[in-house]
Order: structure tokens, then C-alpha cells, then sequence
């Protein structure tokens, strides 16, 4: 079955190669205690990688954010909404599939969008972060979809991975 085109986010890595990095939310702006204790919630570790090290499994590569098993890697660097998205892959897997990822951990269009919808949700509870800010930082970073922005994504055409979520109860209540 063909994927819904635009729904499911791309990333640019030739705009990143070109160009500076966008000016978006880094863990370095935002207390990654309250960050780690997030991802606890949902069984996962946040491992802070000394600034400048490589960050092990990244699949973007640096600064972007790594998983392997239940850790997610950051740096100081790592935009905020890159240690969501990664986050986010693993709490919408299965457990047993969770122990298994190094790097990558989507199958379907399914996950991908579930995943960028609750990377958005999740942002809210980041005290310094919040769902606009997040969707602006998605933005800038480079992330797409056929309605042309984060929010409008978001609102209008993100049923189904609400829907996805909610079948899951992988949503906070």
C-alpha cells in the first residue's frame, strides 16, 4: 500500500551540508534533568555524551540525537526535537522490538508519523519547550509535509497517527 505523501516527515540532509545549522531549542537550553525524567516515564534512558564526542547511534549523525535499545543519546548541541523524535520511535515500538534497535528504528509510514505526532505532544511537557516552539524548531530544521508546515500538519491531517497512538493508549493522558 502506497505511503500518504508529505504526511510522515523528510529531513533535508543536503540543507544541513550547505548550510549553518537553524537556530533551534538545544538540551544545552533546557533542564535535561526534567528531559531525562520524560523519557523515564516511558522506560527509556537519556545519556548525555560529552560535547564534541560522537553520539552513538545516530542515524543523522551528529548533533542529532542516537538510540540504541532503550538509551537515547545527546549532546549539549542536540536539538531538542531530535531527542524527542528518537525518543519517540522507541516508545511507539513494542518492548521486545525496543532491545533490538541500534540507529534505526522505523518499519512504516505508520510509525514515522505516530512517532513526529508524539514527539509534538510530548513537547508540552518539557517546561521550557512547548508544542509551538517545537513545531517552529521542526520547521526550521527542515522537516516537511504536503500542507506545507509542522502546525498545519498537526491540526489538520495527523488524524490517523492520532488515531494510532490513541489504539495504543500511547498517548498522556
Amino acid at each position: 500500500m502506497p505511503a500518504k505523501a508529505g504526511t510522515a516527515f523528510a529531513q533535508d540532509t543536503q540543507l544541513h551540508a550547505a548550510a549553518p545549522e537553524p537556530v533551534v531549542t538545544r538540551l544545552a537550553d533546557i533542564d535535561f534533568d526534567a528531559a531525562a525524567a520524560l523519557l523515564a516515564r516511558y522506560g527509556l534512558r537519556l545519556q548525555r555524551v560529552a560535547d564534541g564526542a560522537p553520539i552513538p547511534g545516530s542515524y543523522w549523525g551528529e548533533p542529532e540525537a542516537g538510540i540504541i535499545g532503550c538509551e537515547v543519546y545527546v549532546r549539549g548541541d542536540t536539538p531538542v526535537h531530535s531527542m524527542l523524535h528518537e525518543a519517540c520511535h522507541l516508545i511507539v515500538l513494542p518492548p521486545e522490538r525496543r532491545a533490538q534497535v541500534h540507529t534505526d528504528a522505523t518499519d512504516s509510514v505508520e510509525e514515522e508519523d505516530a512517532t513526529c505526532y508524539l514527539q509534538i505532544v510530548l513537547a508540552n511537557a518539557l517546561p521550557q519547550v512547548g508544542s509551538p516552539r517545537l513545531m517552529a524548531d521542526m520547521d526550521a530544521w527542515g522537516y516537511t509535509y504536503r500542507l506545507g508546515s509542522t502546525q498545519a500538519w498537526f491540526e489538520q491531517d495527523a488524524d490517523d497517527a492520532r488515531d494510532w497512538l490513541l489504539k495504543r493508549e500511547l498517548l498522556p493522558r
